[in-house]
């Protein structure tokens, strides 16, 4: 599209949202309906245009990662939609009783939302989903990295809805920049910490609110007590979904001292049992383009370079093999052997910004402090993970360190409870959508307080005197 075809879309979207403000329940419903339709019919179509987007990703690798979370999404919400929907009683306090008053749940108008490609249906749509549901207009721009994946949302979108009611954007970053300038009711971005900053900045100028999903430094503590082989597994299961481009994996695991070989051993084992190759198996995904890949392999390589202890893993081969040029995963596919970094250092990049590959650094601690300590130094993560036995500890972990979301004992599954909110803090995002919360975000809540005829506000009408200050020395003893 043009700049001034977005901008078309976008006015079409906004006087649709003015001139039409109830959105009923049955009109919500039906268009939730046609995304589950949506899906049904053209699901394999979609999963196809992944495939060619990524190189290699299994169909059944984006069956999991993307549809079943959008499919439980749209049940759960159809289920729970009505209940939302409905005005929320308050109670009046007594001093301004007869009153009574209630809170309406609106739609804000017209939601924007910009998606990244590592789950290029799942975080375009989800976002989408529950706008629809709270009775919004969006216009989706998705990403240009996966332009395979992007044309097929922007052709369904428009066989299923009305341009001013849904409606998909396609062009480059600068297309992308033009949406986050509109002026929209709400906008929603999943993306870098980076870029989000450029989205809140555009958005700022209109205050339009946002939800910001960015990602970060997501940690593991593996505590003393733990089944190794057990947290090995889920570990590796977090990670090496998506090949590690997952905005939740774990970015690095914080483990006691001493207990080095025994992880890297259930690890192995893990990625063994998970991916028993590399090569040519679709159910381990490509990197996205060459230059993702390329920086990931610099990465690596500055931090074998800087004294790290890199442990690459080649599961057809049966035993970690040095981590040299030649068998970091094979350029053409874009399938990276997943790697294991032993002694990184605070200087190295990997250590520094989201990894986003299958590249693991383990950092070992003498005490629980010391894992605590070096989460809180660095900025609050969106994800946390701890591996252990002990409720207490668990407990102690949790009130002592911040993070957008936790899982226990394993990885991710947090994002998959639709009644538990998925966001970020500070440098990690901010704003949380998915059920009730996703749902409240994009409405307004408003105020509504209907005066009675025998209300008493007078009393507290000037002109003030004895009477006046009589009533408030009341109310003070009665407050």
């Amino acid at each position: 599209m043009t700049p001034d075809d977005i901008r078309a879309h976008f006015d079409l979207q906004y006087q649709a949202s003015r001139a039409h403000i109830d959105v009923p329940l049955l009109v919500r419903r039906e268009r939730l309906l046609r995304v589950q339709k949506m899906l049904d019919e053209h699901g394999a179509v979609l999963a196809a245009a992944v495939q060619a987007d990524f190189g290699m990703r299994s169909p059944r690798l984006t069956e999991v990662a993307d549809f079943f979370v959008l499919r439980t999404l749209l049940s759960h919400t159809l289920s729970h939609l009505a209940r939302w929907m409905k005005p929320q009683k308050v109670r009046t306090p007594l001093f301004l009783q007869p009153a009574h008053g209630w809170i309406a749940r609106q739609p804000l108008g017209v939601v924007g939302v910009i998606s990244p490609w590592n789950y290029p249906v799942q975080l375009a749509l989800a976002p989408a989903i529950t706008a629809l549901a709270a009775g919004n207009r969006v216009m989706l721009k998705p990403s240009e990295l996966t332009p395979h994946t992007s044309a097929q949302l922007a052709l369904l979108v428009a066989q299923f809805f009305a341009a001013d009611e849904f409606c998909v954007v396609q062009g480059d970053a600068a297309a992308a920049a033009l949406v986050a300038s509109l002026p929209f009711d709400h906008l929603v971005f999943t993306g870098s910490t980076a870029v989000g900053r450029k989205v809140a900045q555009a958005a700022a100028q209109h205050l339009t609110p946002t939800t910001l999903e960015l990602g970060g430094k997501s940690p593991c503590i593996v505590d003393a007590d733990c089944d190794m082989q057990d947290a090995a597994l889920k570990i590796a299961h977090g990670k090496l979904l998506n090949a590690g481009q997952t905005c939740i994996a774990p970015d690095y695991v914080l483990l006691p001292r001493g207990r080095e070989a025994e992880f890297s051993q259930a690890y192995q084992a893990a990625v063994a049992r998970l991916f028993p190759s590399i090569e040519g198996n679709p159910d381990y995904a490509s990197i996205i383009t060459p230059r993702h890949y390329a920086r990931l392999r610099t990465m690596l390589q500055q931090a074998q370079t800087q004294g790290a202890e890199v442990h690459t893993i080649d599961p057809a081969s049966g035993k970690p093999v040095a981590a040299t040029v030649g068998t970091l995963g094979d350029g053409a596919s874009r399938q990276m052997l997943p790697s294991l970094v032993f002694g990184a250092t605070p200087a190295m990049a990997l250590m520094q910004e989201e990894i986003f590959g299958p590249i693991l650094p383990v950092i070992s601690y003498e005490r629980l402090d010391d894992a605590v300590a070096h989460i809180n130094a660095g900025p609050r993560p969106l994800a946390l993970y701890w591996f252990g036995r002990s409720d207490a500890v668990r407990d102690d972990v949790l009130r002592r360190t911040v993070s957008g979301g936790v899982t226990v004992n394993d990885t991710l599954m947090h994002i998959a409870h639709d009644n538990l909110p998925f966001g970020g803090v500070g440098e990690s995002g901010w704003g949380a959508y998915h059920g009730e919360q996703g749902f409240l975000r994009f409405c307004h809540q408003k105020a509504v307080l209907v005066q009675s005829r025998w209300a008493m506000g007078s009393l507290f009408y000037p002109p003030y005197g004895a009477r006046f200050d009589k009533i408030m020395g009341l109310l003070r003893r009665w407050l």
